[in-house]
């Protein structure tokens, strides 16, 4: 059997959860079967040096090609080609682990992942550039429709899958994503000191490691925290470090950390290499992730896996994801995160149950569902 994976995600780099899902998802997949031959398709106008371990595998081959994403696009939204599983030299069944837009072959199975429909519950976090792309440019809808089967990663993007574009639940397979190795054994003395000098961290910290934009609800937790100090709801010091890039619509954001009068105690410290979050979460006393929505989340569950207690909304597909693990909050309201905060800085350890938690979500597991997924 033939599979052909689109890879183009990793085209934009290694950051954010549909390129992590990727990267962890694949290695684990290819050495399931070894007669099963996976083709990647890669495309990008721009010379881009893309190399993986796993592209040595016997079972793997990659197809480089330099035409520009928006151009294929175009031509598969308005002419149904090219034909990526032609262009692969045939495949049985083509995986889009996102809802990039590809044309195939009557005869060629299409799987796709949905990981949120997030530009469709909450088109105010997204930019108009991102809101066309995502709705007209990539055509999600018809894609779903046009699909054979689909992967959701949550219970919750499979119930909005069904509400709001009406999709057949019995195409949906929820396969959840998995944690990655690197997060379960604590980082040497060393190198917990080399991460805590290179970003430059304070002694005690709550954490915040996610994209710096709207959904994320940044705002929310920097006025939770400013209402610890204003409440005095903590004795000692506190800091609150957030790691991330610069998304879109951030204004808010450093408009108010600049007006702030604890700024000496807020530190932005940026992105964050891969090698370096381990060490972060584990140097960290209390991880905040009160985001709008999430069709996953890797975050919470990356802190859970370093002992540290977790602070979640309780919206979407969060409680499904930290289950009893997490205390969960409005993160519409700001007074209930303040109390959240101060009641875990100053109690860490009445969650003491992220460990087990996280035991249910193996990238083992996640790659065998989904070959079960691809090849039934």
């Amino acid at each position: 059997m033939n599979i052909g994976v689109d890879i183009r995600v990793l085209a934009n780099g290694e950051d954010g959860g549909i390129a992590q899902y990727l990267l962890n998802l694949l290695p684990e997949l290819f050495k399931i079967d070894r007669s099963i031959k996976f083709k990647l398709f890669f495309s990008s106008f721009k010379k881009i040096k893309i190399h993986y371990d796993w592209f040595s595998e016997k079972n793997v081959e990659l197809f480089k090609f330099r035409i520009p994403n928006h151009l294929l696009f175009a031509s598969s939204r308005f002419l149904n080609s090219p034909l990526v599983d032609k262009m692969l030299g045939g495949t049985d069944v083509f995986f889009s682990p996102h809802f990039f837009l590809a044309s195939v072959s009557n005869g060629c199975k299409s799987v796709v992942t949905f990981h949120d429909l997030s530009f469709v519950r909450h088109p105010e976090f997204f930019s108009w550039r991102q809101n066309f792309w995502h709705n007209f440019e990539m055509k999600p809808r018809q894609q779903a429709e046009k699909a054979d089967k689909i992967i959701v990663v949550s219970r919750s993007t499979r119930n909005d899958l069904v509400s709001l574009f009406g999709v057949n639940p019995d195409k949906i397979k929820i396969i959840y994503s998995g944690v990655s190795g690197k997060f379960f054994q604590e980082p040497e003395k060393n190198e917990l000191e080399r991460v805590k000098t290179k970003y430059r961290l304070p002694d005690k910290f709550f954490l915040f490691l996610g994209k710096i934009e709207p959904r994320k609800n940044i705002l929310g937790m920097l006025k939770a925290f400013s209402h610890l100090y204003e409440r005095k709801l903590v004795a000692e010091e506190a800091n609150f470090v957030i790691a991330g890039d610069l998304g879109w619509l951030y204004k808010d954001v450093t408009k108010f950390y600049a007006a702030s009068p604890y700024k000496r105690l807020i530190k932005f410290i940026g992105k964050v290499d891969e090698k370096d979050k381990p060490a972060l979460y584990f140097l960290s006393k209390i991880f905040v992730y009160t985001s709008f929505f999430e069709g996953f989340g890797f975050p919470p569950l990356e802190a859970m896996v370093t002992g540290k207690p977790v602070i979640a909304s309780k919206t979407s597909s969060l409680p499904e994801i930290t289950g009893n693990s997490a205390i969960l909050v409005d993160p519409y309201n700001v007074s209930e995160i303040t109390q959240a905060m101060a009641n875990l800085w100053l109690n860490p350890t009445i969650l003491e149950k992220g460990k087990e938690q996280v035991k249910k979500f193996s990238w083992e597991r996640t790659a065998k569902a989904t070959l079960t997924a691809l090849v039934s």
